[in-house]
């Protein structure tokens, strides 16, 4: 029972670090990156469908995203998909490939950007805080209905408490990451 609550509670924290990396995956930098476009809906025949459905997007450059739809007449939709997208992005059509150049970010949008990542960063350590909240609410039943010895609450509770400072550890190594990132110019 103990190492059930340790391994679901570390499964959940693990999932809420990855929740944040990939948000933060999102928030866009000065360079190009494919992930940007990846929640992008693009309207296929009616059917709201992810742009990776409908296009192939690459890199062109290391400031350049590169989509090229599988099918012709769809190059105005997905450009207007991404344009619509409010992601801040001036997409162009160049023959049958879309062209998404990254703009520069100003120093102002990139102060915004940081308070975005931090804001992130803050709702994903309460996530974790609360599973390590319901992990000692757990230990606390099963005392009270005398399935673990007190000792061992006590120990495993310590335990969930170090889990909890290692991944909240992580969450500001990322976040540290991402605002590095962010202030490069």
């Amino acid at each position: 029972m103990i190492a059930d609550i340790k391994k679901n509670s570390e499964q959940k924290m693990q999932k809420s670090l990855d929740a944040l990396k990939a948000d933060l995956g999102k928030v866009r930098t000065g360079r190009a990156h494919t992930g940007l476009l990846d929640h992008v809906m693009v309207d296929y025949y009616g059917n709201p469908t992810l742009i990776t459905q409908v296009a192939n997007v690459t890199l062109v450059d290391a400031r350049t995203i590169g989509v090229q739809p599988w099918e012709k007449n769809m190059i105005s939709k997905v450009e207007k998909a991404i344009r619509d997208a409010d992601l801040g992005l001036n997409p162009s059509t160049n023959g049958d490939l879309i062209r998404v150049p990254m703009p520069m970010l100003t120093e102002e949008r990139r102060r915004d950007l940081i308070k975005v990542i931090k804001s992130e960063g803050e709702d994903a350590k309460i996530a974790v805080r609360n599973i390590r909240r319901d992990a000692n609410n757990h230990l606390k039943d099963a005392l009270k209905k005398k399935e673990i010895a007190e000792d061992d609450e006590r120990r495993t509770q310590d335990e969930i408490q170090k889990l909890t400072d290692r991944f909240v550890i992580e969450i500001d190594k990322a976040l540290a990451a991402k605002e590095t990132d962010l202030m490069a110019v």
